[in-house]
């Protein structure tokens, strides 16, 4: 289900059709490095590619326009994680009732990005900007939860 190989030409920050706002290297690098993965949890919500791809559109649009002040917060790719989860969920809620996002707290992405999208631990913690020993004991605990409901 991972977008692992999309070429950096077709990926959200390469997309011509919606220009972004002038852009930093540093911001084009981030788009180079998150955005395959970004799409790939996005398409876990939007199963047409052109919608997930859409949103991540709109989440890289939207993180372009605060850059400078995500760069200067104590964790960028977890506040850049954040901008991508609220859209994602916005989105998905307009639309339509028929396929609300259900309301998912941060443990289920975590397992959402490992057993769905197939991220490894490592690559969870780039992503969301956590250290990996905290990706794999939350995977833990999500799968003991499932598993034994406590």
């Amino acid at each position: 289900m991972t977008d692992r190989h999309v070429p950096a030409a077709d990926s959200a920050c390469a997309d011509r059709s919606v220009e972004l706002p002038r852009v930093s290297v540093e911001f084009a690098a981030f788009c180079e490095l998150h955005e395959p993965r970004y799409r790939s949890y996005a398409r876990v919500w939007f199963q047409e590619p052109a919608a997930a791809h859409q949103v991540v559109r709109l989440a890289l649009t939207e993180l372009a326009q605060v850059w400078p002040a995500v760069l200067e917060s104590p964790n960028p790719a977890a506040a850049a994680w954040q901008i991508l989860r609220d859209t994602v969920t916005e989105q998905h809620a307009l639309a339509g009732a028929e396929r609300l996002r259900p309301d998912v707290d941060a443990e289920e992405d975590l397992a959402i990005l490992h057993y769905v999208v197939g991220l490894a631990t490592p690559e969870i913690a780039d992503v969301v900007g956590v250290d990996t020993a905290s990706i794999t004991s939350q995977l833990r605990q999500t799968h003991r939860w499932r598993t034994t409901g406590r």
